[in-house]
């Protein structure tokens, strides 16, 4: 696709300061001028989110989702940046008012990739007792449905922080994305988790532009919804479809995974009590050619299945 060109040649991109969120933002950045033949170039804006001044507490203690996002959501608000790039499990299911997230570009590899300093491949290898660092109530759920026995630590960090970590012996093992892995060229060092095993993060692996099309140029809005992946949309559509129907809080363990497989969507997803002593598990599926709309449906039936199994109110974590 090449664009018409658009009367702004630098669009202000916000982002993290993440070696990943770099990554990411320059990733677009990068599709933006490929796709303008060279006219819009991308100057990337860096911010320190809530999230990202962490180092320790769990997300959900200092106000969950939207941690990540909230300081670019502003600059994007005020002018300071023209789009805002964020990873999409990071997104909570309401935007600001006025901003739309305009492209989803190709997803990455969506698996949670498991990492040890011995080799092993999955926590069923893990010896009885062994400890396993990570800040996600998702995966502590998961890892402590899967072995129970399993002794569970707040780890936070990057990918060289939490390597550390393990050397250190503060854990046997911990868990990062396969797709951050991917982007920064370090995807050797996790064993990816089968989705049966571990049912990622709704918009796990998933890159979303968010903007607000009433104060952008047609052609600049034209361009940048030139770097949308069909696929990698609908997705997004049946999972945060998924998120919003289960409203549930930020100390609920959920999951929830679309994919386009042997010409069918399937859709995955699930609700665990905090020790994963129970799960609540619910599949769907949808013709290839669903529609965006038939996908959100796919997402919310499986939430509303959810829901009445568990008895219409959804557990969560007391105290994280």
């Amino acid at each position: 696709m090449t664009a018409t060109r658009p009367p702004r040649h630098t669009l202000r991109i916000g982002t993290r300061g993440s070696p990943l969120a770099l990554v990411q933002a320059r990733e677009v950045a990068a599709g933006l001028q490929r796709l303008s033949n060279g006219e819009v170039t991308g100057e990337v804006v860096t911010f320190k989110t809530g999230g990202d001044k962490l180092t320790t507490e769990r997300l959900v203690n200092a106000g969950g989702k939207g941690l990540f996002t909230r300081e670019i959501d502003a600059a994007v608000d005020d002018g300071r940046c023209d789009i805002g790039v964020h990873s999409l499990k990071d997104v909570p299911s309401v935007l600001p008012d006025g901003q739309a997230l305009i492209a989803y570009p190709q997803r990455e590899d969506p698996r949670d990739g498991f990492i040890t300093t011995t080799g092993l491949k999955s926590p069923k290898d893990l010896p009885e007792g062994a400890t396993v660092g990570t800040a996600s109530l998702r995966r502590e759920s998961q890892t402590l449905a899967l072995r129970p026995d399993m002794k569970i630590v707040t780890f936070r960090g990057n990918v060289q922080t939490r390597l550390r970590k393990l050397n250190e012996g503060l854990a046997d093992a911990t868990y990062l994305a396969m797709a951050g892995l991917h982007r920064l060229d370090m995807a050797h060092v996790a064993a990816p988790i089968s989705v049966e095993d571990m049912i990622p993060a709704a918009g796990q692996g998933i890159i979303s532009i968010a903007a607000r099309p009433d104060d952008m140029d047609d052609d600049l809005l034209k361009l940048i919804a030139g770097l949308d992946h069909a696929q990698t949309r609908h997705a997004a559509m049946a999972e945060r479809a998924f998120l919003v129907e289960l409203d549930g809080s930020c100390r609920t363990s959920m999951a929830g995974h679309a994919r386009l497989e042997d010409g069918v969507w399937k859709f995955s997803g699930e609700v665990l009590a905090p020790d994963g002593s129970q799960r609540w598990v619910q599949h769907g599926t949808a013709q290839s050619d669903a529609s965006l709309d038939e996908l959100a449906s796919l997402g919310r039936s499986a939430g509303k299945r959810i829901r009445e199994a568990a008895g219409g109110e959804l557990p969560a974590f007391d105290d994280v």
